[in-house]
């Protein structure tokens, strides 16, 4: 990295840093942990300060406990949720689920590059960066994303400024990782990284020649027109084509699948229940501990004497700053279920009558994260942060929140449609084609305007890629 560039991101985060006070940074981290790292960090809390006590989930009353109706999505009383004697503040734990939700997440690829990225030696927010990056790449290990759209995406979400020098400084330090060809852009760019990884010492000029000067020839199999082109012999170029054609198109997916299940266990830190056609949603926080300040404290700040005894001031000092972080973790935690309820309570308005369906795509209504801010009452980056690693269990599946965000797509008669059903029936029409006259991008748009889709050909060409489907030449038998 050069010296301008880590002068300005650490000049960037100094600013961050001065705009946020101690609590609201406190409530930031919280709000951006998953159920696990909250539970981790609640119990970390009460064992470094005395004056907080916890209280396990089956000592507790569960005063967060009854499921809300998304029907009554602005009711205030949340605000009375959270009660305690004499003005001090107490969280609850909340209900017990009926069964522990665990499954194994595979993400064993995205932690080993998180890996190979803490191994260089980078400035805070070039890790940021970083690990945004990685948090990018699709399940093939590719960088579908512009590094503009990334950039943008940095300052609204995360409040970190950069430019497309500086990602892509650090997007080519990740595609040094292994394994080679990851966090390329597209298709080229892939076959290329793993040639330049020449372990072998073997001569790859005319390979890179191919994909640099030839790749349209290349990927459409016209494989006969590139030796003249290149002017170079028919056995010679043949062979140095099927030295491309092993490499490896899909670095991510094949290094998921050599892993297997990851150890690693994603806990939902929703729950959401159909009942009587209505929709419930509740924090699945059953394992933390309700919290509460340690009445023997408060009970030695009151008796404590008041005099210039220095002994005195120090041991009332102790005591007043250990009561005062105990409120202020509890206010903070308090602060972080009414926001994340709040979120996932705006997020099952809208989608209610996919929930109630069972999970039928079709009935995925388009949503973004103004959407839900506008309704919450929250700005963008705080809805981000909460749904960001964040996973809600519906009867049928856990699912990441991010899921149920997309765009819309316009229909003829003016409604408009979730990008995923566009894609099932770009899908459907794809899997229907005939193999030996597939559908061009053109004639996708016709049957899709047909259909009622008002969207032009190079938005069909767009999310045909997004669903890894090739171009019509290559589906061709």
């Amino acid at each position: 990295m050069s010296d301008s560039s880590y002068s300005q991101i650490q000049q960037q985060q100094q600013t961050l840093s001065q705009s946020l006070s101690p609590q609201q940074l406190l409530a930031v981290q919280l709000l951006e942990m998953t159920t696990v790292e909250i539970e981790e960090r609640v119990r970390g809390e009460v064992m470094d300060n005395p004056a907080l006590d916890a209280v396990e989930p089956d000592e507790a009353a569960p005063q967060q406990g009854e499921a809300v109706d998304v029907d009554v999505l602005y009711s205030s009383d949340a605000e009375d949720d959270y009660s305690g004697n004499d003005d001090i503040p107490v969280a609850s734990g909340g209900y017990v689920p009926s069964m522990e939700a665990v499954y194994s997440d595979t993400v064993s690829f995205g932690e080993t590059l998180l890996e190979q990225l803490g191994s260089l030696t980078l400035s805070p927010d070039e890790m940021l960066i970083g690990e945004y990056i990685i948090g990018t790449l699709d399940e093939d290990g590719l960088l579908r994303k512009s590094l503009s759209e990334i950039e943008d995406e940095l300052l609204i979400y995360n409040n970190i400024s950069t430019n497309e020098q500086q990602l892509l400084s650090v997007l080519k330090a990740i595609q040094t990782f292994e394994p080679a060809g990851v966090a390329a852009r597209d298709l080229k760019e892939c076959l290329l990284l793993q040639l330049q990884r020449n372990a072998s010492g073997k001569d790859f000029s005319l390979h890179k020649r191919i994909l640099d000067e030839c790749y349209d020839d290349f990927a459409g199999k016209r494989w006969g027109a590139i030796p003249e082109k290149l002017c170079v012999a028919d056995d010679e170029c043949r062979d140095a084509i099927a030295d491309i054609v092993r490499l490896n198109p899909r670095p991510g997916a094949s290094f998921a699948e050599g892993l297997g299940v990851s150890r690693q266990q994603v806990m939902p830190d929703f729950l959401l229940d159909i009942a009587d056609d209505k929709v419930y949603v509740s924090l699945n926080n059953a394992h933390i501990p309700s919290l509460r300040v340690n009445d023997d404290f408060v009970q030695m700040l009151d008796r404590q004497d008041v005099g210039n005894n220095a002994e005195h001031r120090a041991a009332t000092l102790f005591l007043k700053q250990k009561i005062e972080a105990a409120k202020g973790f509890i206010g903070a935690v308090q602060q972080r279920e009414m926001t994340m309820l709040s979120t996932m309570r705006a997020i099952a308005s809208v989608q209610k009558e996919y929930f109630l369906s069972g999970g039928d795509e079709a009935l995925l209504k388009p949503m973004i994260l103004e959407d839900v801010a506008k309704m919450t009452g929250a700005d963008i980056s705080t809805v981000s942060r909460v749904c960001n690693s964040k996973y809600v269990q519906t009867p049928w599946s856990v699912t990441p929140l991010k899921y149920y965000f997309s765009d819309g797509v316009t229909m003829s008669d003016g409604t408009t449609q979730s990008v995923y059903e566009l894609f099932r029936v770009i899908k459907e029409l794809v899997d229907n084609e005939d193999k030996y006259n597939p559908l061009t991008d053109q004639a996708l748009q016709e049957q899709l305007a047909a259909q009622g889709y008002d969207i032009a050909r190079r938005t069909v060409a767009k999310y045909r890629e997004q669903l890894h489907i090739p171009v019509a030449r290559l589906r061709k038998e």
